[in-house]
């Protein structure tokens, strides 16, 4: 992971490893890995950027009287899957999506997250650093083989086996992850019984949102092997914590850290406040991204340590952004409210949008908060200067729609299928008929 690799030597470990087949994969508008699966005969014209496929049946991309779209293979993200048949093993890219004229597909989240990049690189920054922490629940299978509600484990926060039964599976995950080149720097069960974390290393943008769908698609993968169901649903169950992907930001120039000023207030630079003033002043429109299920909005309520208020702190958890202790290269700003259902091409787009245009229009970072939120009453917030994250989906896409920077981050095509999307979900949502309702008003009424 992150080797600069030639055809050469991809070709060398393709023979080594008794590769067979080659999945090339990308990344769908909702986030879905998808994969179109190769035999190794026609590696050489996947290489050459010559592999096709009918992109008018995937979520986002395009209608079907302009469907054939070009797979561009990644070559730094070659990997062989060590979990394949030793009679041949499967190996992957993560690709780019080219339209048939050789342009970039404006549709392509991997290519809007390169977008934007280029504004950073513009205004003299030479990588936007991200470190996650992608939370997720462990649920037995049933005898079908489906995802049933019951938990492999009643274990809470760090705790050990025999409560935490979900630790082999998760020390296998980690095990894989090592061998396909991640640096894993932590994993533990978290605050919910069968909620999990495994942190591993932070790496530049892209790197690390090709490391996010790689993570899921292991997590999942070996969660099966031990008759698991593996999710990253935000709130699969009612009363215990949701899980969350708190994503942690530095801007650097060369090897400097341009968040870190030993001299400035708790080490910040100016720049790290006029980033922390624009994801701030974005944040309630960035919300429909960076929280983009109807479920999202049940993780994101006062009583389960997920913010719904958009407030800083260098010390407080309660509020949307926290700055970590740690200062130096590791000086950086933490947004605690992204959720793991998140595209995270997408959602690394909008923040580094977001805080990029705080720097550019040199806004003033609003007085940290540092007392707990969730027990201030709503004038005491309006006090402060602290605003409720949107409560629903659909008061979320309703913010995203009004804010120009947070629609030129996504572009025109991605904006108006990813707000098509979102608001076919939320209509299909409210006009369901709920269990909750049948259990609340059926004998009532």
């Amino acid at each position: 992971m992150g080797k600069n690799y030639t055809v050469e030597e991809i070709k060398k470990q393709i023979k080594e490893e008794n590769v067979r087949f080659i999945r090339l994969q990308f990344t769908d508008l909702l986030g879905t890995i998808k994969n179109v699966e190769i035999p190794l005969s026609q590696l050489d014209k996947a290489l050459d950027n010559e592999m096709a496929f009918d992109g008018s049946s995937i979520e986002g991309f395009v209608r079907i009287e302009e469907s054939d779209m070009k797979l561009y293979p990644d070559l730094d993200t070659f990997l062989v899957f060590p979990w394949t048949s030793d009679k041949g093993k499967v190996a992957r890219f993560i690709c780019d999506i080219y339209n048939p004229d050789g342009t970039p597909f404006q549709g392509c989240p991997r290519y809007n997250l390169k977008r934007n990049l280029k504004k950073m690189e513009e205004l003299g920054f030479t990588a936007f650093n991200i470190g996650t922490e992608p939370e997720f629940f462990l649920f037995k299978l049933d005898e079908n083989g489906n995802p049933s509600l019951d938990l492999n484990d009643k274990g809470g926060y760090f705790d050990l086996a025999p409560t935490d039964l979900g630790e082999n599976c998760r020390r296998d995950i980690v095990l894989e992850l090592e061998e396909m080149g991640f640096e894993v720097e932590a994993s533990h069960h978290e605050v919910a019984p069968g909620q999990h974390e495994i942190d591993f290393k932070y790496a530049d943008a892209i790197k690390h949102a090709d490391d996010i769908q790689t993570f899921k698609l292991v997590v999942k993968t070996i969660a099966r092997k031990h008759n698991l169901h593996a999710t990253f649903m935000p709130k699969p169950l009612f009363g215990v914590n949701g899980s969350g992907m708190h994503c942690n930001m530095s801007l650097f120039k060369g090897k400097t850290n341009t968040f870190l000023d030993e001299k400035g207030h708790l080490q910040l630079s100016e720049t790290a406040y006029q980033f922390i003033a624009g994801i701030i002043d974005h944040a309630l429109s960035f919300t429909a991204v960076t929280n983009p299920t109807v479920n999202s909005f049940k993780r994101l309520v006062p009583g389960y340590e997920a913010p719904c208020y958009v407030a800083w702190s260098g010390t407080n958890r309660s509020p949307l952004i926290r700055v970590p202790a740690s200062r130096g290269l590791s000086t950086r700003v933490e947004v605690r409210s992204v959720d793991p259902a998140a595209n995270p091409y997408l959602a690394l787009s909008v923040l580094l949008a977001s805080g990029l245009d705080g720097i550019e229009r040199k806004l003033a970072a609003p007085k940290a908060v540092d007392r707990n939120i969730y027990v201030m009453d709503k004038e005491e917030r309006e006090a402060n200067g602290v605003k409720d994250l949107p409560a629903t989906l659909y008061d979320a896409v309703q913010l995203l729609k009004k804010d120009e920077v947070i629609v030129s981050a996504l572009g025109e095509h991605l904006f108006e299928h990813f707000v098509e999307s979102k608001e076919i979900e939320w209509d299909m949502f409210r006009t369901q008929v709920h269990p909750w309702e049948r259990e609340q008003y059926m004998q009532q009424y």
